[in-house]
């Protein structure tokens, strides 16, 4: 339903049951899925394609392009899935030549004046607190909770199943399935509590924090510990993910906590 104080460019593709709030602007090159709700003073830009039943809260502005100096204008996109829900003030920048997306998934919770720059990846059910910030190219894993007025330096990756204290500074990527906090930035345990809402037995839970006494706590480094949990704990989907979270990181991981 447009109101009739709204702005909708007449070539933006938005779903018959898509209540439009007034004062919202809707440019050109935009898709809204069905169910969707715009507030008042939202803006959505070219290049946005928002799925069902999202709930966009007043002041939020979608798809502004880059704030890249190697920006040069080429057409890109901000992809969001289902069931989002953005918040007050928050701003999603398109993404650039180097990926040409920047993409949130379903179901997250991006709480008010959280700014995701270019060519970010933010996986299914991922809740930003308040004024998270996140630089270009960063991945966030799914289920991951990042406490509020944190700050995700560019190319970072934050593990799935994360938790972040609040006003961490996140250089160095975090590994899943942890808790991590103090300054610098630190392993702080597993994500335990988590995981036990999300269905973890305490048997995975176990291995889980197994893998990390390797990692943080047996005076190893990764390679040796990496060697180690191959060799004496059996395959699957946690510990290969693991390894290859761990192995495969370009900035190196968050160190243990020093004692």
């Amino acid at each position: 339903m447009n109101q009739p104080l709204a702005y909708a460019h007449p070539e933006a593709k938005i779903a018959s049951n898509v209540v439009i709030e007034p004062f919202a602007t809707i440019h050109k090159n935009v898709e809204i899925g069905e169910g969707t709700w715009i507030g008042s003073n939202v803006t959505i830009m070219e290049g946005a394609r928002i799925g069902k039943n999202c709930k966009i809260f007043p002041g939020a502005v979608i798809s502004a392009v880059p704030q890249d100096m190697k920006f040069a204008g080429e057409e890109s996109l901000v992809v969001i899935g289902n069931n989002t829900v953005i918040r007050e003030c928050v701003t999603l920048n398109r993404g650039t030549k180097e990926r040409g997306e920047t993409t949130i998934g379903s179901n997250c919770l991006l709480m008010a004046y959280v700014h995701i720059a270019h060519d970010c990846i933010i996986n299914d059910r991922v809740v930003l607190s308040n004024a998270v910030q996140v630089g270009g190219h960063v991945e966030i894993g799914a289920h991951a909770i990042l406490g509020g007025t944190s700050a995700v330096h560019q190319f970072c990756k934050v593990g799935a199943h994360t938790m972040l204290q609040g006003g961490s500074l996140v250089t160095k990527d975090v590994p899943p399935y942890v808790t991590a906090g103090r300054f610098p930035l630190s392993y702080a345990g597993v994500n335990s509590i988590g995981l036990r809402r999300r269905g973890f037995s305490n048997e995975k839970i176990n291995e889980i924090q197994e893998i990390y006494r390797h990692i943080y706590l047996k005076g190893l480094n990764n390679n040796q510990a990496l060697d180690i949990i191959q060799l004496e704990m059996n395959p699957s989907k946690e510990r290969d993910e693991i390894i290859h979270f761990v192995s495969s990181s370009s900035r190196g991981i968050i160190k243990g906590i020093a004692h």
